[in-house]
């Protein structure tokens, strides 16, 4: 029979694990989600990395310098996650504009729209700090 302190650590033990396999099997679902093949045939990480692909030639390297200050705010495990999420939608708008190189202007654009919506707080800050004025892109948030 189980009594005092190890009912205590078994207890704790079995809140433990199932807790982690619930945080893990959320997180698995949802990149099985995103993995997931749409109408089109493609998955939505199909579509970000083929934005990134038809786009690659036309980033400059301080477009990719201010890409990596805009991510700095998202936790190391998850930032190369990010940019890419972020450089497929900058991809995106710059095919649909048919622009000749990324710029500041399409980088700023996209990286909002490609942010959550209850991340934007933290997005206005970082903007901020790199003393870029949000008002054109109110709009967008």
């Amino acid at each position: 029979m189980l009594e005092g302190w190890f009912l205590y650590f078994i207890l704790f033990w079995v809140v433990f694990l199932v807790a982690s396999f619930a945080i893990g099997g959320f997180f698995m679902f949802r990149k099985f989600l995103k993995r997931f093949p749409k109408e089109d045939g493609k998955s939505d990480l199909d579509w970000e990395e083929h934005y990134v692909n038809e786009t690659i030639h036309l980033w400059g390297d301080e477009e990719k310098k201010m890409l990596n200050e805009l991510v700095t705010p998202v936790p190391e495990l998850f930032r190369d996650v990010a940019k890419q999420k972020i450089a497929g939608k900058i991809g995106e708008l710059a095919l649909n504009e048919n622009a000749t190189a990324i710029n500041k202007e399409l980088v700023i654009r996209g990286y909002i729209l490609a942010t959550p919506k209850r991340d934007h707080k933290f997005l206005r800050k970082k903007l901020n700090e790199m003393q870029i004025d949000v008002t054109p892109y109110e709009g967008l948030f």
